[in-house]
């Protein structure tokens, strides 16, 4: 299937297999198709309008070397970008991204309103991606429902969102186009994009507030006209249900003040979502017994049981960095730890584990052979394993509570992009250590 820009076909390098449509907005087609020479799948972002002009020109080059800057388990990975000039008067950029395996938010909401755990869960996400972009400099300023990917709509499992398409995200500290009611999307612009401000990282907080709030509800919060749907917020807050837990209904209020000096701070949401979280794990539990835990200089969790949740990150670290295999291993290494290692050659696999928890080091390190190295001499017999990279894992508090790493089974260099990849991954562990944690002095204050 060829794609089509505009009614004219574009030309795609031979190693895109173009598959169907998956969306299509006011600038852009994005189809699903398939990556022939890494055999993976992936999104082609076709922009609709030719680069016949220096505006339009400069804007898409915009979203693919914004995009190129960041790296993120929550953000939609740019994966290549091309220019199709078969026609030389009418040139398309193309984007090719990662495929994510759900609809978009908007798209689900259509079945209904989610539940307030997924809606806690995305809220985590989603803050983490939106810090990782503050921190870079850059502010999204069109966060919506079909912004946000969905890789699960399964009740049962943990639902995961990434936020897409950069293509008006701006610089913080700029003000707000004279145009900002048809640059974003009226029902989720923040006061101050109404009102032609100076925009912070507030904005984005506010309208990520209003998003998922309607996730929670299935209804837009300031439905009506543009202009109506725009100047509604400037003169009230946003509906919030009773019927949703008290801590992320208030999380919720927090991140949709209409002042911008009043909103509560990303890393704040985010640790009331984590907060939340705790709270409904724990009152779906059963009844748990208490025990007074015996007292530690420091708190581990070296008797964590196996989790899908490790296995899922050791995996996407197996692919992002393009090695055969990776670990996680959690513990004090003069005590008890856990390895979370494939099953194939698991022993000397967990051998390699527990000798990388031994390394006291504050930062990511690598061995070009196991076989060789001080570090890890003697513990690989048969397994398949010569190179690793290793970071460490540290909890809220910043203490090392164990490692991840990935091997190959060849010798090789893991690069400056390979080790911030590893250590964002070894973040997300670290999160969920501290998660668990949570949920298990939620459990025990309620037997108090």
């Amino acid at each position: 299937m060829p794609p089509e820009s505009g009614g004219a076909r574009v030309v795609l390098p031979e190693r895109y297999r173009v598959e169907h449509v998956i969306g299509r907005g006011g600038t852009a087609v994005v189809y699903a198709a398939h990556d022939d020479l890494l055999n993976r799948p992936v999104a082609i972002k076709v922009f609709t309008a030719p680069t016949d002009s220096a505006r339009v020109l400069r804007e898409q080059q915009h979203e693919a070397q914004t995009l190129a800057g960041l790296s993120h388990h929550a953000l939609v990975t740019l994966f290549d970008a091309g220019v199709d000039d078969s026609d030389p008067d009418q040139p398309h950029i193309y984007l090719v991204m990662e495929r994510v395996d759900g609809p978009d938010l908007g798209q689900a909401l259509r079945s209904g309103a989610l539940t307030p755990m997924q809606v806690t869960y995305l809220g985590l996400d989603l803050c983490d991606a939106l810090q990782y972009v503050h921190e870079r400099g850059w502010l999204h300023r069109d966060i919506k429902p079909a912004n946000v990917l969905l890789s699960t709509r399964q009740r049962d499992r943990r639902l995961r969102g990434k936020l897409s398409d950069f293509g008006i995200a701006t610089v913080l500290g700029a003000a707000a186009d004279d145009g900002e009611f048809t640059v974003g999307t009226a029902a989720y612009l923040s006061p101050e994009q109404v009102e032609g401000g100076v925009l912070v990282g507030a904005s984005d907080v506010y309208s990520l507030g209003l998003v998922l709030i309607q996730a929670a509800t299935g209804r837009v919060s300031y439905p009506g006209t543009v202009i109506e749907s725009a100047f509604a917020r400037l003169t009230r807050d946003p509906e919030i249900p009773d019927s949703l837990p008290a801590r992320l209904a208030s999380v919720l209020a927090g991140m949709t003040r209409r002042s911008p000096g009043d909103r509560i701070p990303l890393e704040q949401a985010r640790a009331e979502f984590e907060r939340a979280l705790a709270e409904q794990i724990a009152a779906g539990s059963p009844p748990v017994t208490p025990v007074e835990p015996a007292p530690r200089v420091r708190e581990t969790i070296a008797a964590a049981p196996a989790d899908r949740e490790f296995s899922r990150i050791t995996g996407i670290a197996a692919r992002l960095l393009r090695a055969p295999a990776a670990f996680v291993v959690l513990g004090d290494p003069n005590e008890e730890a856990a390895a979370f290692v494939p099953e194939a050659h698991r022993e000397d696999l967990a051998a390699l584990a527990l000798r990388a928890l031994q390394v006291d080091r504050g930062d990511g390190w690598t061995v070009d052979d196991v076989h060789r190295d001080p570090r890890t001499a003697g513990a690989v017999r048969a397994a398949p394993v010569r190179s690793m990279a290793v970071q460490p894992i540290l909890d809220g508090a910043g203490e090392r509570v164990g490692v991840l790493a990935v091997l190959d089974a060849l010798p090789r260099e893991f690069d400056v992009l390979d080790g911030a990849t590893l250590a964002d991954l070894a973040n997300l562990v670290g999160h969920e250590v501290d998660l668990r944690r949570a949920v298990r002095r939620a459990l025990f204050a309620r037997e108090l």
